[in-house]
């Protein structure tokens, strides 16, 4: 496992959509292991593939609840219901805040590692993660739908 070199904000990998991933395999694997290395080590509770400059369908989120370490390969939102407001920051954009609007509560399924189906349901900030992590995976990043930027305390 190793850490990897986060994509910065203004870089055009941020804007592309990704691919599904197809194959199962050690590669992917490695991603996903050292995915989570560079989101823990730059204290964040999400990662989308192309942060780390791969077109794959793949996301790591860890916000430090039950679920733990969770591993999301072609997700996909089957359910939002209602809304929070809330400040989000992105590992792309350090050092940025701003508020954002997200569903309070998120229903996701994908694949994991090993291609089997999982289901996931998480409100506060596992659903705002849910959203911020799969928009990368569209090209859509947070600072397209702030509502209000932070101002940064000197």
């Amino acid at each position: 496992m190793a850490q990897r070199e986060i994509v910065r904000f203004g870089d055009e990998t941020l804007r592309k959509k990704c691919s599904e991933v197809t194959k199962f395999d050690e590669t992917l694997w490695s991603l996903l292991d050292d995915m989570y290395d560079t989101m823990m080590e730059n204290n964040g509770v999400g990662l989308a593939a192309p942060q780390v400059g791969e077109l794959l369908r793949v996301v790591v989120i860890d916000v430090d609840d039950d679920n733990g370490r969770i591993e999301l390969i072609n997700p996909v939102i089957t359910m939002m219901r209602g809304k929070q407001t809330d400040s989000e920051g992105c590992l792309s954009h350090p050092g940025k805040y701003g508020y954002v609007k997200r569903p309070a509560k998120v229903r996701v399924k994908a694949l994991n590692r090993y291609g089997k189906p999982v289901e996931y349901t998480g409100t506060g900030l596992l659903a705002r993660a849910f959203c911020h992590e799969i928009d990368h995976l569209n090209g859509i990043l947070f600072a397209d739908k702030v509502i209000e930027w932070i101002e940064e305390e000197n």
